[in-house]
């Protein structure tokens, strides 16, 4: 079946195009081509790329972590609901058994399948991290780096843990890495003390980039640049970066995007009170309090965020002026190519997979198609 789709503009990996339409065929794009002149109707102001949320605990009152079958469905609705097309339910530090029922369940979805945003596997945040930068994760629970352990985490994953997010200063944490890349697994690090020289060996041993880019590590100074330093000025690194202005000052997104714009991966690492009232709610088994949309710990540490991954992108182009093309592309495009799934999502292309969404002017989601196929939102 093929259904086409109308745009007053499309954006493509080279930039927009006027007056275009993708002709879509078993949820594949394989056409791009002007309208035909004297075809007014349009479907679209904006088509795009459905975004890619790489990072994100919970939502709607939910978290990954719930020992909940719905769980997942709700919580992949409530990203359909933001222009998400694909994303990783990413755990936090727990006990090992409850990790390992959390990577089933991701699992068990991604093969499976069901409504809203498709699931691309599973992102381990935790426990691998060391007790200063800690966030909200409990340090109690910290483990240290065993290739074994982690082997075993994979298999219960049913080969679809996609990240494994950790401390660069731990032991054993080069050998990991190196391990962790024989098994074509992304390494991030972060919630970490480790200098701008440790992190720079991780680099050299194949860790792929930065969690939450200036949270929950080393900051930039002149004379220590510490993980931020190495994140920004290595061409090889990846930036996981919070667009809602409370994780990072927009100056500092400025910054970032300047020095690093097309290694930039927009995420939300958002937790259960995204899309909720302000109230009381629990992020690692610890209460929180979601207050004027930000998230916090009793003792006043943010503990994850309620930001929404299109609000993240009119976040960048009205308050930092980065180009809509390119803010649109970080949570599409680049988040594809980190995670080495661009052969088949993050853009608009002949050959992708159809994930699509549509936008007003204002970037404001208006419809998102999964495969070619609407969703109801």
């Amino acid at each position: 079946m093929t259904t086409l789709l109308r745009a007053r503009r499309l954006l493509t990996e080279q930039g927009w195009r006027d007056d275009h339409q993708l002709r879509i065929d078993n949820g594949t794009i394989v056409a791009i081509e002007p309208i035909p002149v004297g075809i007014t109707a349009r479907d679209a102001e904006l088509l795009c790329p459905a975004y890619i949320d790489i990072h994100v605990h919970g939502g709607d009152g939910v978290d990954v972590m719930d020992d909940d079958p719905t769980a997942l469905d709700r919580l992949a609705m409530h990203k359909a609901r933001e222009g998400v097309g694909a994303w990783l339910p990413t755990t936090v530090t727990a006990p090992l058994a409850d990790i390992e029922r959390a990577l089933r369940r991701i699992a068990q979805r991604y093969f499976h399948g069901g409504p809203g945003a498709s699931v691309l596997g599973s992102y381990l945040e935790g426990p691998y991290f060391t007790p200063l930068n800690k966030g909200a994760h409990p340090p109690e629970l910290f483990r240290e780096l065993d290739s074994a352990e982690l082997d075993r985490l994979i298999a219960v994953s049913q080969n679809t843990l996609r990240v494994v997010a950790l401390a660069a200063e731990k032991p054993a944490t080069l050998d990991t890495i190196r391990h962790l890349k024989s098994r074509d697994i992304r390494v991030m690090l972060g919630h970490s003390a480790a200098s701008y020289e440790e992190t720079m060996q991780a680099f050299d041993a194949g860790a792929d980039g930065l969690v939450h880019c200036f949270n929950g590590m080393t900051g930039l100074h002149h004379r220590n640049p510490g993980m931020v330093g190495a994140g920004l000025t290595d061409k090889r690194a990846w930036l996981e970066l919070i667009a809602d202005g409370h994780h990072v000052h927009p100056a500092v997104m400025n910054i970032s995007c300047t020095c690093a714009g097309p290694r930039i991966v927009l995420i939300t690492d958002a937790m259960r009170a995204a899309g909720m009232p302000d109230g009381n709610y629990s992020i690692c088994g610890h209460p929180v309090t979601l207050h004027h949309g930000i998230v916090r710990t009793a003792s006043g540490g943010l503990a994850g965020s309620a930001l929404t991954l299109d609000a993240a992108v009119r976040n960048l182009v009205n308050n930092v002026g980065v180009a809509a093309a390119d803010a649109i592309h970080m949570a599409s495009l680049h988040p594809a190519k980190m995670l080495g799934l661009d052969k088949q999502l993050g853009s608009l292309a002949v050959g992708k997979r159809a994930h699509i969404i549509a936008l007003n002017p204002q970037l404001l989601l208006h419809n998102v198609w999964s495969d070619g196929q609407a969703l109801s939102l």
